[in-house]
């Protein structure tokens, strides 16, 4: 018997429910910031273990869609859970958990000894909520709901702490995500003018009857407004100068996730609401400019944050390649290419922050030495660089084959030019890291042209009491063992979608069968799609 009809209407709603009412507790306990913490760590563990339970049912059950309140479809909230959004929420948990516990063992707090109240960490499970909710939206309004609970935290937490420096990337951060939400808005205002409805299942069966130049116009109104929230070229230069001014846990989830959530709503749209290929051309051009353009700038970086924000945009488009081909293949490998993405690259921003505590400096005019001063820190940055690159056997390397494979089974003239620019990008991907490493570690910190201007102590830290926020510069040598731990970790999950590749890529599989088949989505949610025509 089927658990799906029992555990659905129970588990679906949670992973936006316990972050926001973890939220509001950890704001009840503003002044007792270790009882903050372990509510805060309570609520991601959960939602860790309910967005498992939801893989596992849906995988096994197939898409269910529940009817917030009881309303009829498409009137009221649905919420839809399938083995993509399923898969992203399990991903997208896993990583806030990992980065919570290592902004634990930093302290991370927002302000200084002036400033005794903490924002961080209600507005990061706010964050959660916003995400969570915008994987399971099952309609426009709600997926714009979702973006905009995670826009507005994530403006908070890119300005933490007030520095000058902070501020001036937010203001350009927000007026960028101000632009997306509006031009998202005119594309919901287009569609649900176009179909006088917004509930997406609803959408797909209307859609098709719209005159063919409407059709195109919604559909590339919601590809721009997508396109920036993901960083696609040339929609992608606010990203390098807004994530590495932040704090290193909040840059390593807006690495990993907030663009993540861009591509998913490419892929939600692309295959649900415009499955004529329409745009595929656009896509496939836009994707493989993406990864170039992305990787060049990379190189030219002597910073490692920034360096790290240009191959973030390159590898974008990998995905969008993916998508681009139009075909189940291509859909799973941008699949399983989200899900290690997200992983490898924010523990590489949680290397970084570890890097410029141990050495003061993120700048690799700056920096040498470090294998012989922190032999861990070395290793805990070279496997997952080596995975971004596509080093067998790691997951890059999986996930790229199978974004080839599906580029060669199309045929297309474009597509071998995109696979061509894919190896092109992975090879210099491996290059940029190589470079990084031999600087950074490899060669002597005498060397390095600036190597004598690197700070003599860490940044500061901000540790805690009960009631008040104090200043300490600890030990430069030491690291934080709940740091080290939350960065192995991750890292260690990003080498399972190494030794489990069979597995996860049979879910992407089967995910992508169910995106390239629209009446999947569809039926789960109205069941007959003739009545709501």
């Amino acid at each position: 018997m089927s658990l799906a009809p029992d555990l659905l209407p129970v588990l679906a709603p949670l992973p936006v429910l316990v972050p926001l009412l973890a939220a509001a507790a950890t704001l009840v306990f503003g002044r007792r910031p270790h009882i903050q913490r372990t509510v805060m760590l309570l609520a991601l563990a959960a939602v860790v273990v309910i967005s498992g339970l939801l893989l596992h049912v849906v995988d096994r059950d197939g898409t269910t869609a529940l009817q917030v309140g009881g309303w009829q479809t498409p009137i009221g909230i649905t919420l839809v859970v399938d083995r993509l959004s399923a898969a992203m929420l399990l991903v997208s948990s896993i990583v806030l958990l990992a980065v919570s516990l290592y902004g634990a063992g930093q302290n991370i707090r927002d302000g200084d000894a002036r400033q005794p109240t903490s924002i961080y960490r209600p507005t990061y499970l706010v964050l959660t909520a916003g995400v969570s909710a915008a994987f399971l939206a099952g309609d426009l309004f709600n997926l714009f709901v979702g973006f905009e609970i995670l826009l507005a935290a994530s403006f908070v937490l890119l300005t933490v702490g007030a520095t000058a420096q902070r501020i001036r990337a937010g203001v350009a951060y927000v007026m960028v995500s101000m632009l997306s939400s509006l031009i998202f808005l005119i594309g919901i205002g287009l569609a649900y003018a176009t179909t006088g409805t917004l509930n997406l299942a609803q959408l797909a069966v209307r859609m098709d009857e719209a005159p063919e130049g409407i059709r195109t116009s919604v559909y590339a109104v919601l590809l721009v407004a997508f396109g920036i929230k993901a960083a696609v070229f040339p929609l992608s230069n606010w990203l390098p100068d807004s994530y590495p001014t932040a704090p290193a846990p909040v840059t390593a989830v807006f690495a990993g996730l907030l663009t993540k959530v861009g591509v998913y709503g490419i892929i939600r749209t692309h295959s649900l609401l415009f499955p004529d290929g329409s745009f595929d051309t656009v896509l496939l051009v836009c994707g493989l400019l993406t990864m170039l353009i992305g990787i060049f700038g990379a190189i030219a970086q002597s910073d490692i944050r920034r360096l790290l924000s240009f191959t973030l945009v390159s590898h974008i488009g990998y995905m969008v390649f993916g998508v681009g081909l139009g075909s189940a293949a291509g859909l799973a490998g941008a699949i399983y290419y989200v899900a290690h993405h997200i992983l490898v690259q924010t523990t590489l921003f949680l290397v970084v922050g570890l890097i410029e505590r141990q050495a003061g400096s993120t700048s690799l005019r700056r920096l040498g030495g470090l294998a012989s001063t922190s032999p861990l820190l070395a290793v805990l940055f070279l496997v997952p660089a080596l995975n971004l690159g596509g080093i067998p056997p790691f997951s890059g390397f999986i996930g790229k084959m199978a974004l080839l494979q599906a580029g060669a089974a199309d045929g297309r003239a474009l597509a071998w030019v995109l696979v061509a620019g894919a190896v092109l990008t992975s090879l210099l991907t491996l290059y940029v890291a190589a470079r990084t490493w031999a600087k950074a570690f490899w060669r002597p910190r005498a060397e390095a042209p600036e190597g004598h201007l690197a700070a003599a102590s860490p940044p500061t830290l901000i540790e805690e009491s009960e009631d008040v926020l104090y200043d300490e510069r600890p030990d430069p040598g030491r690291m934080p063992p709940l740091m080290l731990f939350a960065t192995a970790a991750l890292a260690a999950a990003g080498l399972s979608l190494t030794v489990l590749a069979g597995p996860i890529l049979a879910i992407a599989d089967r995910a992508a069968a169910d995106l390239h088949d629209p009446a999947v989505y569809i039926g789960a949610v109205l069941g007959d799609p003739g009545a709501f025509r």
